[in-house]
């Protein structure tokens, strides 16, 4: 292709690029009553936490702060919204996101002027974070966190483009805390910055639609993560050149921090903030992010997520942490068992601790099969349960069932230590390493469940020739049901008396399974 064919290509993908289609606001807006509560009275800033702690709704508010601005809280934090920003039904999220997660589409470069997130551009000491309206999310924070902001930074070389979920801590007008203790792809780019002694440019997105907050915690070692948003999208995402660093964001973001981190390293305390696991995390020592520009549209809406608290099952981290885990731990199954069914893990645990599979065993030795290949994989799950193709795994009450009944500690427990362990983890007690366990809640493999510990189901009349009690059970032995069929009965109280007759004319037995048989006849 010819260099000039190339770039009317480009030229035409700029022109036809769709800056509003992964909008949040338009997301939002989509949502009915049972997903979305709107609040249109003036609230403080304070009063925000409280009205979207455990609430299980997203929840947009038309007036916040002197400013009267817009915010909107939660919109991850339930998997049927996940499942609606995906177009599909709940069961079938975790397979729809993986197979985006195997495609990517290269971006496509848009002009500042058609860029809705350049609209308002706001550079010098006009880029003042406190002219956003970010709050103080839990009582004990130390101080007002930004906790939706996707990072985009490209490595030393340029080779690769990274894209993940960071919180930032206010120090001031122009000064950010940025939480880099865990490991992670940027924390490893940073650190290649620090040691040559180089600012690291770096811009934050607020306010995204909620695949690109699939992507930002995915865990898919590719080069360029945008172009993996893009495949998550189902579409190119449409980039803008920034206004004050050499770095490209998403045209149809609401808001946009340009800036860098400096090259000083972990030098500046930040925290505590209440963590995605339930819990204070401790006091840390992390870089300083310094801003440059805002950039948003002029109706822009600012987004929060909901992290720590009790009710972690409707917090957004908890429920994008899923997710990813789900995705990590199928990819890893597909090498280690044959037929793996579904994956499940509960937002209730923070996302990650506790996984549930479904497996139909093919060989004996599957299930520790798939209890080890999961520990060890990078879901960083800490406790597997694995259990057959007849239970479902989304639901509480069969997965207490199946541990009741099908589970012996000194056979079915799975237990190591030593492991790689999650740093915010509180039951380590400040070690490095941790211990893992997998729940066997299957039936022993090869086990005829046909005639082993049967499961009780609601009847079923199935349509056959019409006899008499009687002369069905001269025809072989009968379960009482099969004599309501035979009979024609819809009541069962007949077939009682009818079958109190012929014991008394010529007597009954029972066979092992329960039928009904005549008296002296071989039983079964």
């Amino acid at each position: 292709m010819s260099p000039a064919k190339a770039a009317a290509l480009s030229a035409a993908a700029a022109t036809s690029a769709d800056v509003e289609r992964f909008r949040l606001r338009s997301f939002v807006e989509s949502l009915d009553e049972n997903d979305l509560e709107v609040v249109t009275q003036p609230l403080d800033l304070i009063e925000l936490g409280a009205r979207l702690d455990g609430n299980a709704k997203a929840v947009l508010f038309r007036a916040v702060g002197p400013e009267k601005a817009q915010l909107v809280g939660n919109v991850m934090g339930s998997r049927r919204r996940l499942a609606a920003a995906f177009g599909v039904a709940q069961k079938d999220l975790r397979h729809e996101v993986t197979r985006r997660l195997n495609t990517q589409i290269p971006p496509v470069e848009v002009p500042s002027s058609r860029a809705p997130v350049h609209q308002v551009v706001w550079t010098g000491k006009d880029a003042d974070f406190t002219r956003l309206p970010i709050h103080l999310q839990h009582g004990e924070d130390g101080g007002p966190y930004i906790s939706a902001s996707i990072d985009i930074t490209r490595s030393v070389d340029g080779a690769k483009r990274n894209v993940g979920y960071r919180r930032m801590m206010l120090r001031g007008r122009h000064e950010a805390g940025i939480d880099l203790i865990a490991p992670s792809d940027l924390r490893a780019l940073y650190a290649e910055y620090v040691k040559r002694k180089e600012r690291m440019p770096v811009a934050f997105v607020i306010g995204s639609h909620p695949a690109d907050g699939v992507t930002a915690t995915a865990l898919s070692p590719v080069a360029d993560e945008v172009a993996l948003m893009g495949g998550v999208r189902g579409a190119a995402v449409p980039l803008v050149k920034c206004a004050t660093i050499d770095a490209h964001v998403p045209a149809d973001a609401e808001i946009v921090l340009e800036g860098y981190v400096d090259e000083r390293g972990w030098v500046e305390a930040e925290g505590p903030y209440g963590e995605y696991v339930g819990y204070y995390g401790m006091m840390k020592t992390n870089p300083v992010f310094h801003l440059t520009a805002i950039t948003m549209r002029r109706d822009a809406l600012f987004q929060t997520i909901t992290i720590g608290g009790r009710s972690l099952d409707h917090t957004d981290t908890a429920q994008v942490c899923a997710l990813r885990t789900e995705a990590a731990a199928w990819s890893t199954l597909l090498t280690a068992v044959r037929e793996p069914l579904a994956v499940y893990c509960t937002p209730s645990c923070g996302g990650m601790h506790n996984l549930r599979l479904s497996l139909r065993q093919r060989y004996p030795g599957e299930v520790r099969n798939a209890i080890a290949a999961v520990l060890g994989s990078t879901a960083d799950v800490k406790h597997v349960f694995v259990v057959d193709e007849d239970i479902d795994i989304f639901s509480d009450s069969q997965m207490d069932w199946a541990l009741a009944t099908r589970f012996q500690a000194d056979r079915d427990l799975v237990v190591e230590t030593g492991f790689r362990a999650v740093p915010l983890d509180p039951s380590l007690l400040g070690s490095r390493t941790g211990a893992k366990a997998g729940f066997d809640l299957t039936f022993p493999f090869g086990w005829n469940r046909e005639t082993e510990f049967r499961v009780p189901e609601a009847p079923k009349l199935a349509a056959r020739p019409r006899q008499t009690v009687r002369q069905a059970l001269e025809s072989g032995p009968q379960h009482f049901r099969e004599l309501m069929e035979a009979t024609g009965s819809r009541d069962g109280r007949d077939v009682v008396i009818a079958l109190d007759a012929v014991r008394q004319e010529v007597g009954l037995d029972r066979t092992k399974d329960g039928k009904y048989q005549i008296k002296g006849e071989r039983k079964s």
